[in-house]
């Protein structure tokens, strides 16, 4: 059910990027500060971008890669520049989430690495999603880029719905052993707007089948300007 308690996986950074964007509006970093990556992040495992220990990247690249390609060296490396350590941003993480009323939600580290504390909830997921577009309407456009350049090297979005469901225009992917394969994804057509949360599916292609359904299904009904948030 849509209250259900699972491991977010990678969905966890949706969570850190709303602490960057919360961040930049205070004033406490700039999109375009240079950011340094520790051996701490340049070490997370896999999946990661590649960046290496000592380089410096901006806040928006790292972003961008975090978000991307998934790279769990980015996201320590905005957890350390915003929280000082991963820990103490975690901890930040679950405050603003609960102040967001992401009610049932703790994270453990900013990456979504499997840890058995860092909990969510697709009812969690898809309120964290309103308020990326409701607080953060101009920052949406990360969870929607094709591909991401720093220093020269290129790797394409690992977000395949992008390109698979017409008017799909973002968000963000999830996988661990623990979580199965998650999904939280955005649509819009005809001027209507909709959110989908698949949490633990089997396979990627069974993720993209029921987002797909639950996508279809919500631009069917005829309840336009009312949220719902439907169980699959």
């Amino acid at each position: 059910g849509a209250n259900a308690l699972w491991y977010p996986a990678s969905l966890t950074k949706m969570m850190t990027a709303f602490m960057v964007f919360e961040a930049a509006k205070t004033g406490k970093i700039q999109l375009s500060d240079k950011i340094t990556v520790s051996a701490n992040a340049a070490g997370q495992s896999p999946t990661k971008f590649g960046l290496k220990a000592g380089q410096k990247i901006t806040v928006e690249q790292a972003l961008t890669a975090m978000i991307v390609v998934s790279g769990n060296d980015a996201a320590v490396a905005l957890a350390e520049a915003i929280g000082g350590d991963e820990e103490n941003f975690a901890r930040m993480m679950t405050h603003t989430a609960h102040r967001i009323g992401m009610t049932r939600s703790e994270f453990k580290n900013a990456s979504g690495l499997p840890n058995a504390g860092q909990v969510t909830t697709a009812r969690d997921m898809a309120q964290l999603a309103m308020r990326i577009f409701e607080n953060y309407p101009e920052h949406y456009h990360f969870f929607g880029k094709r591909s991401v350049t720093i220093g020269g090297r290129t790797q394409p979005s690992v977000n395949g719905i992008l390109s698979s469901y017409e008017g799909a225009d973002g968000m963000k992917t999830g996988f661990t052993c623990g979580s199965g394969y998650n999904l939280v994804a955005s649509a819009k057509r005809d001027g209507r707007r909709l959110i989908g949360v698949v949490l633990g599916a089997g396979s990627r292609g069974e993720r993209a089948a029921l987002m797909t359904q639950l996508l279809n299904t919500g631009f069917k009904a005829d309840d336009a300007g009312q949220q719902k948030l439907r169980d699959m």
